[in-house]
């Protein structure tokens, strides 16, 4: 059974089609995730797979459970990271957890056992008695995960769980949702960092104006829908890169720019890095393509907001 099977959803609010005909399964015990850019219906998904919002039309299965119908039976089985943290500032870091745990019905004498082991997972164990004002953002990010797992879920959903982090509390919360995955819980995750979705994530779908454009595993969206060898061009202030990058764009499969930076993508990627080392005024980066190209292409390169 999948831990989460959604077919043709839809969800509109006014003349907007925040959701248009999303269809995917998320097996159990691997990582899910969601792309997009702002405003593709990402958030939305995440809320009327959680039954928090009612949709439109299609049909969506968690943990068994029919949403949004048996919704309350399906959260009981279910962990939520939100995009913004809602901790309760009067309470300390081991009050959080306890009081949180009563939302599923819990006794204090079966979640005050828990805590300690939530707090260390975290590595917040000495912090079970601060208050959350003495928390960085990091800590307070980190006692969200905890918070999440109070009633030992079979699922989590994460909603850009590392944005706003530094990169030693990111590569801290990655370890912990890989320790997740591996004694098999399920985790739904959606984020902006396309390196967090490389590093984590076992599938996932492309979503754009609420539409899906793109499945599969990291690995397998790059071979399809990119170019293996990328170079990017720097322009030095000397005003060379349009001239080399119109003389040698016969050199790649595809040239795109971006302000002063020219991307070449490559198969054979010699005959340009030969031509650069021959280059004045200009820096490059040759390396292998990754995930954010392939969003690049398919969602393109303009400002959301």
């Amino acid at each position: 059974m999948a831990a989460l099977d959604v077919s043709g959803l839809h969800k509109t609010y006014g003349d907007t089609a925040v959701v248009a005909g999303l269809s995917f399964t998320v097996e159990p015990g691997t990582c899910f995730g969601l792309l997009g850019p702002n405003g593709a219906g990402k958030t939305t998904t995440l809320r009327l797979c959680l039954g928090l919002t009612a949709p439109d039309g299609g049909e969506i299965t968690l943990g068994g459970h029919s949403i949004p119908a048996d919704a309350q039976s399906a959260r009981a089985r279910v962990g939520v990271v939100p995009q913004f943290d809602n901790l309760d500032p009067d309470f300390t870091c081991a009050e959080n957890l306890l009081v949180f745990g009563r939302y599923f019905g819990l006794k204090d004498a079966d979640i005050r056992p828990r805590i300690p082991q939530l707090l260390e997972f975290a590595s917040l164990g000495s912090k079970a008695n601060a208050k959350l004002s003495t928390l960085s953002g990091g800590m307070k990010r980190r006692l969200t995960l905890a918070r999440a797992l109070v009633a030992n879920p079979d699922i989590v959903f994460l909603d850009e769980p590392t944005t706003g982090l530094d990169p030693q509390a990111r590569h801290l919360i990655w370890e912990r949702l890989k320790q997740l995955k591996s004694v098999g819980k399920t985790l739904i995750l959606t984020t902006h960092f396309m390196d967090e979705a490389e590093r984590l994530c076992d599938r996932l779908i492309v979503i754009d104006h609420g539409r899906k454009i793109a499945e599969g595993s990291p690995r397998e969206l790059i071979a399809t829908h990119i170019e293996p060898q990328v170079i990017e061009v720097f322009d030095e202030s000397c005003g060379q890169l349009a001239d080399f990058t119109e003389n040698h764009r016969h050199l790649a499969e595809r040239v795109e720019q971006s302000g002063e930076t020219a991307f070449f993508y490559c198969r054979d990627p010699q005959p340009l890095l030969s031509a650069l080392a021959a280059a004045d005024g200009l820096r490059y980066v040759h390396r292998a393509a990754n995930l954010e190209d392939v969003f690049i292409k398919l969602t393109g390169r303009e400002l959301r907001d």
